[in-house]
This record gives structure tokens, C-alpha cells and sequence, in this order.
């Protein structure tokens, strides 16, 4: 079993794993502040993912459980971050045009709060944001990546859990 913070990580790393041919269980664990409740309810868990701002919490928590650490895996930045420089901003954006959703996005950069800011951040801040693009963005960009170019912190998470 592998904790993650959030649907979009459970999601990202299921479909991952059925790229991958590998059978995981992921269990998202309401937020990163939840790690504490998770590792006592899934002693189980076999590693875990989350952002590098929330790594410090989880690994008091794993301490304090009395688990190593091997096995649990950090994003720089987040799962968004990792995604977005594993592609590539023209990558993103042909996922988002595939999508129908590149209108959407250039109407959103020329805001003016986002207006010459750098794209990568606008496409992070773009797909955090309403529409459920958070749930529905990550299976896409997942599915659009060659492997070789996938995010470690996903492959090294989920090559811990199938090797449990």
C-alpha cells in the first residue's frame, strides 16, 4: 500500500501502475497533515508520496512510528511540478490542446494577475484550479509521458511497493 496526500496522487500513480502492469493499492490520506492517523491505521503501507514542503511533517511522523524512511518518496515542489517539467510546457500544452482545453488556458495567461509570468508557473496555478482539472489532468499527463521521462519520486514509490 502506498499513503499519498491527495486524489490526484492516487490518481497519477493508478495510472502509473496499470501503465506500468504493476498491482498497487494507493490510498489517499485526506492531506499531508493526516500522516500521522495513516501510518497507525495502515501499518501496512509499504512507502508513500508527498511534496517537498509537507517532507519534514512526514518524516517526524514516520519517528515517531517507528518506521524508516526508505520507501517514502518527495515531489519537488508537488506532483503538478514534477508533471509539468517531465514534459515540458509544449508537451503540457498539446495534452491541453488535445483536451479542448488550450483556449481555456491562454485565456486564463492573459489575466492580468498572470499575464508575463512564467508559463510553467501559470500552467501549475491553471491546473490546480476549478473544473476539477486537478483530478482529471493528472491520468492525462500520466497516459502522455513517455516512460523513460516519468517523474522518479512515481517510478521509485511505486518500484518500493510492488518490490514489498
Amino acid at each position: 500500500m502506498i499513503l499519498v496526500e491527495g486524489f490526484s496522487d492516487q490518481i497519477a500513480l493508478e495510472t502509473l501502475a496499470r501503465r506500468l502492469g504493476a498491482d498497487v493499492h494507493v490510498q489517499p490520506i485526506g492531506g499531508a497533515h493526516a500522516i500521522r492517523a495513516a501510518l497507525k491505521r495502515y501499518p501496512e503501507a509499504t512507502g508513500g508520496l508527498c511534496d517537498e514542503r509537507e517532507w519534514p511533517m512526514w518524516q517526524r511522523a514516520l519517528a515517531e512510528a517507528g518506521r524508516a524512511e526508505d520507501g517514502f518518496h518527495v515531489c519537488r515542489a508537488d506532483l503538478e511540478d514534477e508533471l509539468i517539467r517531465a514534459h515540458g510546457v509544449e508537451s503540457v500544452e498539446a495534452v491541453l490542446a488535445a483536451n479542448g482545453d488550450l483556449p481555456t488556458f491562454r485565456a486564463f495567461q492573459n489575466q492580468p494577475a498572470w499575464r508575463g509570468r512564467p508559463v510553467e508557473l501559470q500552467l501549475h496555478r491553471w491546473l490546480g484550479s476549478s473544473d476539477g482539472r486537478h483530478l482529471r489532468y493528472p491520468r492525462l499527463l500520466v497516459d502522455a509521458l513517455p516512460l523513460e521521462r516519468m517523474p522518479r519520486p512515481l517510478l521509485a514509490v511505486l518500484e518500493t511497493a510492488t518490490a514489498a
